[in-house]
């Protein structure tokens, strides 16, 4: 058994200490909002955050999380992911989804350390993350909205 803490709740898994943890929380946990996308963290649909850091969990074996925080899209939580799910939905960011958990991770982890971002940084923070319905515009616009109705 490997003692984790998943969305603020201690779990023990069965799984090997090798396994990657996309696999324990897809699979295990039954948390499947989190993604699988290539496998090779390359394209961020698997993101979660370990300890409030953006990480890909198709690559990190979860004798690497150890009593740190994992954080999924079930467990986002508070005032400044609200605004960003609200700003999600009113630039109507989503198209075919699959890629939105991680999205949601990458800009949530971005407005925590950085309230008010330029272009740039969206651009450098959202840069390992991909969509390929293309809808890069209307993500960094939704970011942009969070942080603005976040200084409001």
């Amino acid at each position: 058994m490997t003692p984790l803490t998943i969305n603020r709740k201690p779990v023990e898994v069965l799984a090997e200490p090798d396994t990657p943890l996309l696999w324990v929380l897809r699979g295990e946990l039954q948390l499947t909002g989190t993604k699988f996308g290539c496998g090779m963290a390359l394209c961020g649909a698997c993101t979660v955050h370990i300890d409030g850091e953006p990480t890909r969990s198709c690559v990190t074996p979860i004798s690497a999380v150890g009593l740190r925080e994992v954080t999924t899209i079930e467990g986002l939580s508070g005032p400044q992911v609200a605004m960003l799910k609200a700003a999600w939905t009113d630039v109507d960011v989503v198209q075919c989804g699959y890629c939105q958990s991680g999205q949601l991770m990458a800009a949530a982890a971005l407005l925590r350390q950085n309230p008010k971002p330029t272009d740039a940084d969206i651009d450098a923070a959202m840069a390992g993350n991909i969509c390929r319905c293309g809808t890069y515009p209307r993500i960094r616009a939704a970011i942009h909205q969070a942080a603005a109705m976040a200084a409001a």
